[in-house]
């Protein structure tokens, strides 16, 4: 039998430009020669403080001069991937792998529940064969509020995904679609659709204000009974809810359909432990869903995004499921594109820089590093499996694994994955899942992956695979980016630097491109002496530039 001829999922192009690119960047390195030469040969014989200063900036001259090699190495060859999502189709027809997506969330109050209904709809509407598809909510606020939210968005998903599946929907979150809908597709199904999701919304917004659960809400569902035994959010058990179980043929839509499965997670916490933030409720995930479905391939996304493209999860599978290039690649990160940017967007927060540039030069030489949302990761490899050579995947038996216990099992038994004494004396958190002891965990968890063997991809649709919120104030800037710079400045001075944690297993040069933005925070030092001391240097009349 003759063997198949091999038709690539995905292909790799140069980016437009890099001639063009290093032509200026060979400029400017001419330009820093010059400079140092000047630096060394007018090196003032005045007074000491003259030389002193003539010294400080030329070590800040210097630093700038380094770190700007640096990014230059990210950004010198440069390439995007497209994928064939039609050559998929063809190839696998109905053997895709299940899909597990895991949404995070930790206050009603920061992030209401509005919000969250809208982000696990959308990731329910998903072009996608809905018996493969599953949405797990990690809860660490622990909050009967966003429970019931849950159980309005499963009952809603009932008339919302045939609605978006019928007319194309590619916002599937209905918060967006309405608001941005510029045609109807039908006026009357349009605006009954709509009036039950504005009803929906008015009574979990309702609910929330009230900051209580009505006595006869509580009566409808069985889960709510959990809610007696909560102490606080930081001290409550085990909190598992399968709202629906997508193996169930009673679990369709109002055309028969089946549904994606729905669960409900609000993991133990004891004062006495640490819970470890997102890196700890990401993991309590892995092991609960690896009960329940356990999908071979796991989507992370957070409370705040929406799915915007309908055919995200198609595009990542002609990744993975490229049989020549495709067994080697341990996750797929999307960009981190919002909707709330203001016109002049005074602070930088769409980060094009990063996401449309330098993330493009990461990807030529190893791959991107892991965001913390918006990412496609093979299961095997967030628990920590190496990449072996001429390893192989067999998609067919991955769907073939059964789970045969009811969801009233499911519920009892997981329970104990999600514990606070689970992980004790185990790997999790050093050698399986995200890692912990770092406020930057998303990026030591990619680097990890990669170390490990394995390699990653960006995908950069055009268009946006996910919609978020961005911060737009000054103070959230602040805050988000003092995180950042003193996160990964930590890590480069640690057993993560990776230079040192990197060495020989991931290239050279994406070993600089990490320490690029690990050493974003030390440029404050040398940016502080440019912008005080010449000005001061001015008033007393030295001399530190040539004289025009």
């Amino acid at each position: 039998m003759a063997k198949k001829e091999y038709v690539p999922l995905f292909e790799t192009r140069k980016v437009k430009g890099r001639i063009l690119f290093r032509c200026i960047a060979a400029s400017i390195l001419l330009g820093i020669c010059f400079i140092i030469m000047y630096r060394i040969r007018y090196f003032p014989v005045g007074g000491k403080a003259e030389r002193w200063t003539w010294i400080g900036l030329f070590l800040s001259e210097l630093w700038f001069s380094f770190y700007w090699l640096l990014t230059t190495v990210c950004r010198w060859n440069a390439v995007i991937r497209i994928p064939f999502i039609h050559r998929l189709s063809q190839r696998f027809g109905k053997e895709l792998p299940g899909i597990d997506i895991f949404v995070c969330t930790a206050d009603p109050l920061i992030e209401p529940p509005s919000l969250l209904v809208n982000t696990v709809l959308s990731m329910m509407a998903y072009d996608y064969p809905p018996e493969k598809l599953s949405v797990y909510l990690s809860d660490d606020g622990g909050s009967n509020l966003t429970f019931y939210a849950m159980l309005e968005a499963a009952n809603f998903s009932k008339t919302w995904l045939p609605f978006c599946k019928k007319f194309q929907v590619e916002s599937t979150s209905p918060e967006a679609y309405f608001r941005t809908a510029s045609e109807l597709v039908n006026v009357q199904e349009w605006l009954s659709v709509k009036k039950l999701y504005e009803d929906m919304k008015m009574r979990i917004e309702t609910t929330t204000k009230l900051n209580q659960i009505l006595e006869y809400i509580q009566k409808q569902h069985k889960g709510f009974r959990e809610w007696d035994f909560v102490s606080s959010k930081h001290d409550h058990h085990t909190i598992l809810q399968i709202l629906i179980d997508g193996r169930d043929t009673n679990a369709a839509d109002i055309e028969g359909n089946p549904l994606p499965t729905l669960v409900y997670l609000a993991r133990e916490k004891r004062p006495q432990y640490h819970h470890h933030f997102k890196a700890g409720s990401m993991n309590a995930l892995i092991r609960v869903s690896s009960k329940i479905t356990n999908a071979p391939i796991i989507l992370n996304v957070d409370c705040d995004m929406y799915s915007n493209n309908s055919k995200t999860i198609k595009s990542s599978l002609c990744i993975f499921m490229d049989e020549e290039k495709g067994d080697e690649i341990g996750y797929v990160q999307f960009p981190q594109c919002f909707y709330n940017l203001t016109k002049n967007e005074i602070y930088g927060s769409s980060l094009r820089v990063l996401l449309q540039l330098e993330v493009l030069g990461f990807d030529a030489n190893g791959g991107p590093s892991y965001m913390g949302s918006g990412c496609f990761h093979r299961r095997e490899t967030l628990c920590g499996k190496k990449y072996e050579k001429n390893y192989k995947v067999d998609w067919k038996k991955i769907n073939d694994k059964k789970v045969n216990e009811s969801a009233s099992v499911l519920e009892e038994t997981c329970k104990v994955l999600a514990s606070c004494t689970f992980e004790h004396n185990t790997p999790w958190g050093k050698e399986m899942g995200l890692k912990y002891g770092t406020p930057v965990e998303d990026v030591v968890t990619g680097m990890s992956i990669q170390c490990n063997g394995w390699k990653s991809i960006y995908l950069n649709p055009e268009r946006e695979g996910f919609l978020g919120v961005a911060p737009i104030t000054l103070l959230q800037n602040l805050v988000q980016h003092k995180r950042w710079a003193e996160g990964l400045l930590q890590l480069f001075f640690s057993r993560y630097c990776p230079l040192l944690y990197g060495h020989r297993k991931i290239p050279l040069k994406l070993q600089l491109m990490y320490s690029t933005y690990k050493l974003w925070a030390a440029n404050c030092l040398a940016t502080w002496y440019i912008v005080v001391v010449p000005c001061l240097c001015l008033l007393k009349g030295i001399s530190l530039f040539p004289k025009v």
